[in-house]
């Protein structure tokens, strides 16, 4: 892995381990920046200010890293949060739907749940996750989002992998490219 561009000013202490999940996939554990509180906390300052004046109704959170990013960003700028899950995490009663996507490495079914105040309909939305590498994750929310009459505003990582990605308008704490 190679740091293209950083916009942390605390040190970055990535760990990485080869094949896994899977053989051929490099995981990147982003356990450190949360682990360090000033970088957590510098992460999130960092989100909360892109994000702010965009009028956000609800934050969507990729299971399971997605929720760490999101959860502090969406209460300091007064969204929602949504916690986008695996399939069978949600009790089928609380579950708005589901759906399925080609992920890096397998396929997987996510599910959204069902507000409290209404429908996804003319909600707008932005997905803050950990890393963005394919991007068939975001595609597969936003598609579902829209379907559901909702908007999404953008997408927004901490780690963006960008050979692996065509992506101009996401927003990125850290670029990088893997190493062969």
């Amino acid at each position: 892995m190679k740091i293209l561009r950083n916009v942390l000013k605390s040190d970055v202490n990535l760990r990485t381990e080869q094949d896994f999940p899977v053989k051929g996939i490099e995981f990147i554990d982003i356990n450190p920046l949360i682990i360090d509180h000033k970088c957590f906390k510098e992460i999130t300052e960092l989100f909360v200010k892109e994000l702010k004046d965009l009028n956000i109704d609800y934050i969507l959170a990729p299971e399971a890293r997605g929720f760490l990013f999101a959860s502090p960003v969406a209460s300091e700028i007064n969204a929602g949060l949504i916690p986008v899950r695996k399939k069978g995490k949600l009790a089928p009663s609380t579950v708005e739907c589901q759906f399925d996507y080609v992920k890096e490495y397998g396929k997987d079914t996510l599910e959204l749940p069902k507000l409290v105040d209404g429908d996804y309909k003319d909600k707008r939305f932005y997905v803050i996750d950990d890393i963005l590498a394919t991007g068939d994750t975001y595609n597969a929310i936003k598609s579902e989002i829209e379907r559901l009459g909702g908007k999404v505003l953008g997408l927004g990582v901490v780690l963006n992998i960008i050979e692996l990605n065509n992506y101009q308008d996401v927003f990125s704490l850290i670029d990088i490219n893997e190493e062969h």
